[in-house]
């Protein structure tokens, strides 16, 4: 939006800048690959038309393929499609990479995602031609510093919701202000999906609300949108919407821990799923290690070929070793198993639950002898021996149970959707 050029009329002002990075994952092939730009790509999960795109370049979106468009489909409207496999190491090398850049100019307030970050302003930034020099400084930056093909789309707005509104508004490379004082303004262009927080599921309960519109939802009162949202999330969308003051998000307090794995036809086999477990068990066992955590339960599901799911969970005293965790593990997939009546599966979830953090006082247990004691700090000591090996030799260099090449092809980290992996996951 323009500038004011009046002397006299004091300058509008922005509390939030958000950084949303344009096709993220397809634009880190095309930096790594040149033979990619300018081409129409999307990265995928596995090769077969019967996966699903999770990311697509500019050239791809042309065309109507974006993420979640099955790539069969996607090669019907564009049969020049270019499609690569998913290398998330190198996605997460390239947002740290980003966030650094970012940091030569102004702090980080909050990683929102693999691909979105927000800075709170401070006073002098937050004088909206401050803020659009320092948009353009950063995104200059990253062109030069990182790669002239990551680029990102700025929204400056005076809250974070309503500045990640702004972003979405003009792809790619955009910058587009949303000021208080001009609401709602261009905001009553959008359709209400177009909104973070308004999907398929809420939509539908927005129209029996009555509201159907941008100027619908723009007008209802706070009370309206309290009932549709079912309690006091209504409320802050509501504030957000007007443009009130963001909260911080609290810290992270992490309840669970786990992997979960779709299984390739040749590990579908009972004996080659129990080996799948185990793997994920133990990479979420050195994950919950390295973040200094004991998990008190183990909870173990699994979906047969035929859709019958089956689950069972076991709870224990604050434990963090592989090798308790594995004898838990062992027991559970015997119940379970019962219950899908040793069939062929089609996925594996391990979950740890119950996290408790180390520093966290323990009750002591006056029954358990000196020797059981020693017993448990051996195994905790080396099952930090091994996350020491896998870290320094690569990752399964040691693993307990099985041979490293039968699980090679599917432990690897992958980027969700609400996670970003820490570059050590890669090696666990």
């Amino acid at each position: 939006m323009p500038v004011p050029t009046s002397s006299s009329a004091p300058a509008p002002l922005v509390d939030w800048l958000f950084l949303d990075l344009n096709s993220f994952f397809a634009s880190v092939e095309q930096q790594m690959r040149p033979e990619l730009r300018g081409k129409p790509v999307a990265v995928v999960p596995v090769d077969t038309d019967a996966t699903c795109a999770i990311a697509a370049s500019q050239e791809a979106k042309k065309f109507g393929i974006k993420t979640g468009t099955n790539i069969g489909e996607a090669r019907r409207r564009c049969p020049e499609l270019i499609t690569v496999m998913a290398g998330h190491d190198v996605y997460v090398e390239f947002h740290h990479q980003v966030i650094t850049e970012v940091e030569r100019h102004f702090p980080v307030h909050v990683i929102c995602s693999i691909d979105e970050m927000a800075c709170k302003l401070d006073a002098p930034r937050r004088v909206l031609p401050a803020a659009m020099d320092l948009a353009k400084r950063i995104k200059r930056g990253l062109r030069e510093r990182v790669g002239e093909c990551i680029t990102c789309s700025v929204g400056l707005a005076p809250n974070r919701f309503l500045a990640k509104v702004a972003s979405d508004m003009q792809k790619p490379d955009g910058l587009v202000a949303l000021l208080a004082e001009e609401l709602p303004g261009s905001l009553l262009e959008l359709e209400l999906r177009d909104l973070c927080g308004i999907g398929r599921r809420m939509e539908p309960r927005l129209h029996a609300c009555g509201i159907r519109t941008m100027q619908d939802l723009w007008g209802a009162e706070r009370e309206t949108l309290h009932r549709a949202w079912g309690g006091v999330g209504g409320d802050r969308f509501w504030h957000a919407l007007h443009g009130g003051p963001s909260e911080d998000d609290p810290p992270a307090r992490h309840r669970t821990l786990g992997h979960s794995h779709v299984l390739a036809p040749e590990l579908r086999t009972p004996p080659e799923a129990g080996i799948v477990a185990r793997r994920l068990l133990l990479k979420a066992a050195s994950r919950l290690r390295r973040m200094h955590y004991r998990a008190t339960h183990l909870h173990l599901s699994v979906r047969t070929e035929d859709g019958p799911r089956c689950e069972a969970q076991v709870k224990f005293e604050p434990v963090s070793d592989s090798i308790v965790l594995a004898r838990c593990l062992a027991e559970l997939w015997q119940r379970v198993m019962q219950q899908a009546r040793w069939q062929r599966l089609k996925k594996v979830s391990v979950t740890l639950m119950g996290l408790e953090a180390e520093s966290q006082p323990q009750q002591l247990d006056l029954f358990v002898s000196n020797a059981e004691e020693a017993s448990r700090e051996r195994r905790e000591h080396l099952s930090r021996v091994l996350d020491e090996i896998n870290q320094k030799r690569g990752r399964d260099s040691v693993v307990i149970g099985f041979t490293p090449d039968t699980v090679r092809t599917f432990s690897g980290t992958k980027i969700a959707f609400t996670r970003i992996p820490d570059r050590e996951e890669f090696q666990e």
